[in-house]
């Protein structure tokens, strides 16, 4: 589940961005893999959902969005799960001072 308090407050002006999503028509099952997908059907339904949000002209406020609430199911903004979780996990690296 999304970290839950990292959304931001319920406030039309921080969601309206939503409105433009390439996706908001488009059947959600694009963008969320049923249970049991592996493979090559997981990387082409993957795919093509990458592909709406290469069109899509809020990728930015959806991929940042996704990243500030850690949202572990799903493509947002062009990336997959495992793409967050690495980006992610480089920054949280990245904030970890090194041992001398």
């Amino acid at each position: 589940m999304a970290e839950m308090a990292r959304l931001p407050k319920p406030l039309v002006e921080i969601w309206q961005w939503q409105n433009a999503g390439a996706c908001r028509d488009l059947p959600s099952e694009m963008f969320f893999h049923p249970d049991g997908e592996r493979g090559p059907s997981r990387r082409k339904r993957e795919n093509k959902a990458i592909a709406v949000c290469q069109t899509c002209p809020v990728i930015e406020q959806c991929r940042n969005q996704a990243l500030m609430i850690q949202e572990p199911y799903g493509i947002w903004g062009g990336l997959t799960e495992d793409d967050r979780l690495a980006i992610i996990g480089m920054k949280v690296r990245q904030s970890i001072p090194h041992a001398s």
